[in-house]
Parts: structure tokens; sequence; C-alpha cells
């Protein structure tokens, strides 16, 4: 996974990341609180194979964590199909691209900390 740590005058902290892991990105820069990266990494390198999965619920996006992977998934892909049949006329369909993103758990830790290193210089 690659990305690039930004920080722009007018958004603050932000991340480029590749097309498949945006959410993530989003997730990093707009869900999770400064001050809560560090007790994060903490949390995260306690998972191991028997602990029960980390979920952290955002206001667009959720955020699961297993020892093997970190799944984001954002609240759209969880609204129901009748609230679409409202618009059945319209020929909507909700499109899961964008919706949901996930790496590897080595890989989180790691942008993680490169993350929590980034704001605190900055």
């Amino acid at each position: 996974m690659e990305y690039q740590f930004i920080r722009d005058p007018i958004t603050g902290f932000g991340v480029k990341i590749s097309d498949e892991h945006t959410l993530v990105g989003r997730w990093l820069s707009e869900e999770l609180p400064h001050n809560e990266v560090a007790q994060l990494i903490a949390k995260s390198k306690a998972i191991h194979k028997d602990s029960p999965m980390l979920v952290k619920e955002g206001k667009e996006i959720r955020f699961t964590l297993s020892h093997d992977e970190a799944l984001f998934e954002a609240h759209a892909l969880f609204h129901q199909a009748d609230d679409l049949s409202n618009y059945g006329d319209d020929a909507l369909v909700l499109d899961e691209h964008g919706l949901v993103s996930g790496c590897g758990y080595e890989d989180f830790i790691a942008l993680l900390e490169a993350w929590y290193q980034f704001i605190h210089r900055n």
C-alpha cells in the first residue's frame, strides 16, 4: 500500500493513497481523532488470534480490525434494500465501488504508526 501524508493549510492533515484504499485515507483524516491514534496503536498491537475483533463506528465509516486484516466499510453499504425501492422509477442502484476497503494487519499497523509520527511532527 502506497501513501503520502499531506498537510493542507485549509483542510488540515490528509493522506493521498491508492484508489482501492481511498476509504482508508478518509477514515484516517476524517474519522479518527488525532488524540486517539496512540491509544488505537496500543489496542491494535494487543490483538491476537484469539482476541475479539476491534470495531470502531465512525460518522460515515465502520472500522474492524482482526489479527489478519483491517476492514473499512462505509455506512452506505448497510442501507436496507427497501430504502432504494422508493426510487425504483429512477433506476438507481447502490454502487459498492469505494464503499469497502481493507489491508493486512501489518500494513495497517505500519500506516497507523507513520500517521501518528506525521501528525505529531507537524
